[in-house]
């Protein structure tokens, strides 16, 4: 069994931007919204059958709390944010396993559902489509980071090619370099090549020796980098805790829940109103293809 567990929010943001605006008779922008259960319904096209669809319910989460200037979507097109809820309804009634996260984000809902996934047997692998950076601490094991755009699988090896450093340290690495995606900064002077090869050594933050001189890797501009760890070492620890995943968002009781079966009673309707028809008729004819 392969199961693929989305990341709805990217996809939301890839398709506004991607596809030509489409208005519903009320003046409801959704063109978003109709390019990314179109995907979903690719997926299925191509022969998946196990799909969770991970979404920001509302943008601002308990990382919020945390660290005040975390991404809050103050920036964010009304379009956009417009379609957070309606790509949900849609989602849900072609049939798709939606996890809306509200104190939670769509990443610790990826994260949290891989886990459960990949602990049951009949489960092969677990693809978590996302390019975000984040999620590459979630590989191992049976899961995997898909890029669907590129048709790019990321297994550990990738993981390691990519940043320099197994999974185990990504939160320690953006910790570090910070995520300007997700409005955290990582520490001065610390970039990709210094904090790569320095993790690769000592894989976290706290067994980074304090002393350069007691570094036995070669990093240009140590003596400056140790003393900035050593001076701002809890905004490190602070910005990891922000890159972690939490696994105990709430997602599924079982990878039975993500077997798609066909669209619900009210998929018409729903779709109706945003002028989707069209998208109920192909998950119809794949629902009867799935019979036969």
């Amino acid at each position: 069994m392969l199961v693929h567990l989305v990341d709805g929010t990217y996809e939301l943001f890839r398709y506004h931007f991607a596809l030509p605006s489409h208005l519903t008779a009320e003046g409801q922008e959704v063109s978003a919204t109709r390019g990314v259960v179109g995907s979903m319904l690719q997926l299925l096209e191509e022969g998946a059958t196990h799909i969770g669809v991970a979404t920001d319910h509302v943008i601002p989460s308990f990382r919020n709390e945390l660290y005040a200037p975390y991404k809050d979507g103050s920036g964010v097109e009304p379009e956009l944010t417009s379609q957070f809820p309606l790509v949900e309804e849609l989602l849900e009634a072609l049939g798709f396993r939606v996890f809306a996260m509200i104190e939670f984000e769509a990443d610790d809902a990826m994260g949290a559902a891989a886990r459960i996934a990949a602990a049951d047997e009949r489960v092969t692998e677990v693809r978590i489509c996302t390019p975000d950076k984040d999620l590459g601490q979630c590989v191992g094991g049976k899961i995997v980071q898909f890029d669907r755009r590129k048709g790019l699988r990321i297994d550990v090896e990738g993981v390691r090619e990519k940043f320099g450093v197994l999974p185990e340290s990504i939160p320690d690495y953006l910790g570090l370099v910070g995520d300007s995606a997700d409005g955290f900064p990582g520490l001065p002077g610390w970039g990709a090549k210094s904090a790569g090869a320095v993790l690769a050594r000592y894989g976290h933050l706290e067994d980074i020796p304090k002393d350069s001189h007691d570094w036995d890797v070669d990093v240009r501009g140590a003596s400056k980098l140790a003393l900035t760890l050593h001076h701002q070492f809890e905004d490190a620890l602070l910005f990891r805790i922000i890159a972690t995943i939490q696994y105990d968002a709430p997602t599924m009781a079982s990878v039975d829940e993500l077997l798609w079966t066909g669209p619900q009673p009210n998929a018409i309707e729903v779709a109706t109103r945003f002028d989707a028809v069209a998208l109920v008729e192909r998950a119809v004819r794949l629902a009867q293809a799935l019979k036969h």
